[in-house]
């Protein structure tokens, strides 16, 4: 389950900035997570409940913001909308594609309590 080396890496980030601005503890924290980043969002939630057990971010609320995969067409230029990275051009039906987002994967903020 990689969903918890995510949330380890995450309380060791989060933890950081609480110490470099003196707080008490990570009130809450802000995810973005893109659909075709391979992250089990059940997973995340479970893992999350063991990963930050006697940590800053033990009782932080946790608000997970998902960013659509979007793509573009490597034949026809077209920019469409995908659940998958192997989904096809649906105007050509070319397999060739660059992932524009949606494999994104960051804090997108932090809340402190001082």
């Amino acid at each position: 389950m990689h969903e918890l080396s995510i949330v380890l890496s995450i309380v060791d980030a989060a933890e950081e900035q609480a110490r470099k601005h003196e707080a008490k503890a990570v009130e809450r924290i802000d995810l973005e997570i893109g659909n075709l980043a391979g992250v089990d969002e059940h997973a995340l939630e479970f893992a999350w409940q063991v990963g930050v057990k006697n940590t800053m971010l033990e009782k932080a609320n946790i608000e997970i913001h998902k960013v659509k995969g979007w793509a573009q067409c490597a034949d026809c230029e077209s920019e469409f909308e995908v659940k998958d990275l192997f989904d096809p051009c649906p105007i050509c039906g070319e397999h060739l594609i660059k992932i524009m987002q949606g494999r994104e994967m960051k804090i997108q903020s932090i809340t402190l309590l001082n």
